[in-house]
């Protein structure tokens, strides 16, 4: 039987080693949303094959800095991967904005992506393409199966760590150390 949902959202899940032959092998997401119908997410240490730039471009929007244009779009997750995502700071509200906590916001809507390109976004932001997602008691299962741990986000980790460094980090903010870690699990 599977237990009622718990609300998981602003928490990072990280893939365990008994994961690595999954899609979400040695990945690191966070779950935007929660509730009694399912769960979704963002994986935040995913590059895409896109930059910034492209997107941009393949939008029509014009402008922004070369470090803007450059940046890596992240694969997001399996769901919807044609539909662009973007994890965010600031207060300031687009059009299409889920406010995750009152620091921290997932914008779907185009104008955010103007604002970018004209210097006028959020201080930090991730662009993604696609997003994972859980049906109804899914998620609370795999973390009953031992397949993801689960740790606070912080801005250093979403924003500013390379994305290959993303997945021991958040890891090691929980005080875990996949070089000491068995790739497999059990019950006693």
């Amino acid at each position: 039987m599977i237990s009622a949902p718990t609300p998981l959202a602003n928490q990072l899940l990280i893939a365990l080693p008994s994961l690595e032959e999954s899609a979400f092998s040695r990945t690191v997401a966070l779950i935007c949303q929660h509730d009694a119908d399912g769960a979704m997410g963002i994986v935040v240490n995913r590059a895409s094959e896109y930059t910034l730039g492209e997107v941009l471009g393949q939008m029509g929007i014009q402008g922004g800095s070369e470090t803007l244009r450059t940046q890596t779009v992240l694969a997001g997750g399996p769901v919807h991967p044609e539909r662009g995502f973007v994890l965010h700071d600031g207060g300031l509200q687009w059009d299409s904005t889920l406010a995750i906590t009152d620091d921290l916001f997932l914008t779907t809507s185009r104008d955010i992506l103007q604002a970018m390109a004209e210097g006028e976004g959020p201080a930090n932001a991730l662009v993604t393409l696609g997003c994972a997602g859980w049906g109804a008691g899914q998620l609370e299962q795999e973390l009953a199966d031992n397949d993801w741990l689960t740790a606070p986000p912080d801005t250093e980790l979403l924003f500013r760590l390379p994305l290959e460094a993303r997945w021991e980090a958040a890891a090691g903010r929980i005080g875990v150390d996949f070089a000491h870690l068995a790739a497999y699990s059990g019950r006693a």
